[in-house]
C-alpha cells in the first residue's frame, strides 16, 4: 500500500484523546503475555475487569491498546481473535528486555519512529512527512487533513474527528502550560515530550517543528531507521542524500535532521554498521552505499548498540 493511495484507510480515532503516557506500554505488553495461550484473547482490554487490570478508566483502556497497536508492541491479526506480542514489543518491554519502564532516550526515538513513519498513522505521517511548513496553528493542520480527507474522498473523516487527533497530536510532542494547579503528570503527560521535536511559540496557539541535529538519537535507532527506509523505499545499493533528508517516511523527515546533522552521523556510518553501509562523497554525489550481502531487513538488533 503506497501512503494515500486509492485503497488508503485513514486513522484519525482510537486514542480517545488520550497521548501515549508512561507506563501504558508495558502494561499493555505483559497483558497480553499473561492471556496468549487462551484462544479468544481480546477481551483483556474491554471485559468487566479491564479497568481494574490496567488500574485506569475504560477511556484510558482503550487507549492503552491503541497506541500498543500503533507502535507495534502489540499485534492484532485482523481475521484473528486473539492479540499477540511482537519482537518490538518483546525487544524493549520482555523479561529481558531493554528498557521496560521507556527510561532511555532511544527507546522514544525508536517508539517516535514506529509511529512517524507508518502511513497508517494518519495525522502523524502527514504532519512530519508532508506538511511543508516549519510554524503552525492547530487549525492549519487540521486544514491541510481535511483538504487532504476531500481530495481523497475519505468519508469517515470529518473535521471534529480530525480536530480531535491533531489535539491528540500536539499534547504528544508538547508540555501543557505550567499553573499553580498543575502537577507533573499534567504537563508532562507524554514521554514524546521530551524529544523537543515541537515547541510552543508565542502565547496562544502558535507551533513549531525542530529541525537539528538530534543529539539524544541513538546511532543504533538511527541505523535501523535507515535500513528499514532503504528496504521500503528502493531495491538499490545506493541512497542519495536528497532522499534520506527530504522523502515522505525518511529518517530526515521523521527525525526532523537538519543536513549538516545528518552528515555529520553519516560520515561514521560504516564504522556503526560493521560495514554493512559506507558513506560517499564521490564527484560530488553524497549518497550512502551498501553491502547487498550482510544488507537485511531483520534490523533490530542493530538499536542494542544504544543500550
Amino acid at each position: 500500500m503506497q501512503p494515500f493511495d486509492q485503497n488508503y484507510q485513514p486513522q484519525f480515532s482510537g486514542h480517545e484523546t488520550f497521548p501515549l503516557r508512561y507506563g501504558w506500554l508495558k502494561k499493555a505488553f505483559d497483558a497480553v503475555v499473561e492471556s496468549e495461550k487462551t484462544l479468544n484473547n481480546k477481551n483483556i482490554f474491554k471485559d468487566e475487569f479491564a479497568t481494574a487490570r490496567f488500574g485506569v478508566g475504560k477511556n484510558m483502556v482503550a487507549s492503552m491498546r491503541h497506541w500498543g497497536n500503533s507502535t507495534g508492541t502489540i499485534y492484532e491479526p485482523t481475521k484473528s481473535s486473539a492479540i499477540q506480542t511482537s519482537p518490538v514489543g518483546h525487544f524493549f518491554f520482555g523479561k529481558q528486555g531493554l528498557d521496560p519502564y521507556m527510561e532511555h532516550a532511544s527507546t522514544l526515538w525508536f517508539l517516535h519512529w514506529q509511529l512517524a513513519s507508518n502511513p497508517k498513522k494518519t495525522t502523524w505521517y502527514w504532519s512530519f512527512n508532508h506538511f511543508a511548513g516549519t510554524t503552525f496553528e492547530r487549525n492549519t493542520i487540521v486544514r491541510g487533513l481535511s483538504n487532504l480527507a476531500i481530495e481523497r474522498k475519505w468519508t469517515r473523516a470529518s473535521t471534529n474527528t480530525i480536530k480531535r487527533d491533531v489535539e491528540c497530536f500536539i499534547r504528544t510532542y508538547v508540555a501543557r502550560n505550567f499553573n499553580n494547579q498543575s502537577s507533573y503528570e499534567d504537563v508532562f503527560e507524554s514521554p514524546f515530550t521530551e524529544l523537543g521535536l515541537i515547541q510552543r511559540i508565542g502565547r496562544r496557539d502558535g507551533f513549531q517543528f525542530i529541525r537539528g541535529p538530534k543529539v539524544t538519537l541513538g546511532d543504533g535507532v538511527l541505523l535501523y531507521a535507515i535500513m528499514e527506509f532503504w528496504s521500503g523505499f528502493q531495491d538499490g545499493n545506493t541512497l542519495s542524500l536528497d532522499s534520506l533528508l527530504y522523502a515522505p517516511g525518511s529518517p530526515g523527515r521523521v527525525f526532523l535532521l537538519n543536513e549538516d546533522g545528518l552528515i555529520e552521523r553519516l560520515v561514521d556510518i560504516e564504522e556503526i554498521s560493521d560495514g554493512v553501509l559506507r558513506w560517499s562523497e564521490t564527484a560530488g554525489i553524497r549518497q550512502l552505499l551498501r553491502d547487498e550481502d550482510s544488507f537485511s531487513k531483520e534490523t533490530l538488533k542493530v538499536v542494542e548498540q544504544d543500550y
